[in-house]
């Protein structure tokens, strides 16, 4: 079935829908639903925040309308099999939609290519917009969940015009506008991982406090080995149900009575975190909690780190107007900014580039 430039608009729709509970879906991923009728939007969805289920699919077909002969735009495939809820198709069938279009198959292998051919045979035309670029970008985190069993690892850091990530005079390198945005990028992610250095340096809370959004700030993962973490730190007495994981390799035991009495936080002690192959296997035991998108934020020696490990996939890169100069510490090299995609977005003054370092779909 061609697709036209009616259908991508709607299909941008669409992804906005989804793009509202990204990270935040549970073990589901975030999907956009619109389905429309004699050239109106009558219905739309996304998929229910924190549970993932209903499916937005399920959602947008239960509202009491008439969508005999509509057309349903969807974000991903359209779930075909039993499992917790029955399937989609199922209600999409006995609502007498018309038509589906949906430009990625579902990386589950208990879908992947099945929805086609069951509505098809219900006489319903299907439409794979296979050439809709951001799909694949959008859905990265649940292919590496469902054909790597990883998280999906993405840093940020933040840099002045001549590179360096620390300024000797100011806590903040970039504007307000700049913070503000990566508060809410914050929201897009299940968890954020940190180091104990960076907590005991900084005091940071690191949460959104974006009004209407101050409730999706992610869980926090913390790094430190050693167990050198302070105590009474602003992001432990934050009034949000927030759970925190506090990674250690070494043991103490006044530490582990203090911090072990601190609601919602977990403490994992794990052998050792010295090597790639160990900062592998604390990706698989984050896979294996249902850490689904991870955001870093924290010094560059564990974000350069990660980078020479090739264990980032996404870098966000915000960079201040302003030159620090001999105020400057820190330099991070081998960015070749003026390579880079720069998301287009006004900053005043400031920029924020995304550097795709690995590309698995």
């Amino acid at each position: 079935m061609p697709i036209n430039k009616t259908d991508i608009s709607y299909l941008n729709l669409a992804f906005e829908k989804a793009r509202l509970n990204l990270g935040n879906t549970g073990d589901n991923p975030s999907v956009g639903c619109v389905i429309t009728k004699n050239g109106a939007v009558i219905s739309s969805a996304s998929t229910e925040y924190k549970k993932g289920r209903p499916h937005a699919e399920f959602k947008a077909l239960m509202k009491k309308i008439n969508f005999k002969n509509s057309t349903l735009y969807s974000t991903l495939e359209p779930c075909s099999h039993y499992g917790e809820t029955p399937p989609c198709t199922n209600l999409i069938i006995s609502k007498k939609i018309k038509k589906v279009i949906y430009p990625l198959l579902d990386y589950d292998k208990r879908v992947f290519g099945k929805t086609q051919k069951i509505l098809k045979r219900k006489n319903i035309q299907v439409g794979i917009f296979k050439k809709y670029k951001k799909a694949k970008d959008f859905y990265q985190s649940y292919y590496l969940k469902k054909i790597k069993c990883l998280p999906l690892l993405d840093a940020r850091i933040a840099i002045s015009k001549d590179l360096f990530t620390i300024d000797k005079k100011n806590k903040n390198i970039t504007n307000f506008q700049s913070r503000t945005l990566s508060q809410y990028f914050r929201t897009n992610y299940s968890h954020l991982l940190t180091t104990s250095k960076t907590l005991n340096k900084d005091n940071p809370i690191m949460n959104c406090r974006i009004l209407g959004l101050k409730d999706m700030s992610p869980d926090i993962i913390i790094i430190d080995r050693f167990f050198r973490i302070k105590k009474n730190l602003k992001i432990f007495n934050e009034n949000r149900k927030r759970t925190f994981y506090l990674i250690i390799t070494r043991n103490n035991q006044k530490k582990y009575k203090y911090f072990s009495k601190i609601k919602n936080l977990k403490i994992i002690k794990i052998s050792k975190l010295e090597s790639k192959n160990d900062f592998e296997n604390l990706l698989k035991l984050f896979y294996h909690k249902g850490f689904n998108r991870i955001i870093v934020e924290t010094g560059i020696t564990l974000i350069n780190l990660l980078r020479k490990y090739k264990l980032i996939n996404n870098m966000y890169v915000y960079q201040s107007n302003r030159l620090l100069s001999i105020n400057g510490l820190n330099k991070i090299n081998n960015l070749h900014l003026k390579n880079q995609k720069k998301i287009n977005i006004y900053l005043y003054g400031d920029k924020v580039f995304k550097l795709k370092l690995k590309n698995y779909v």
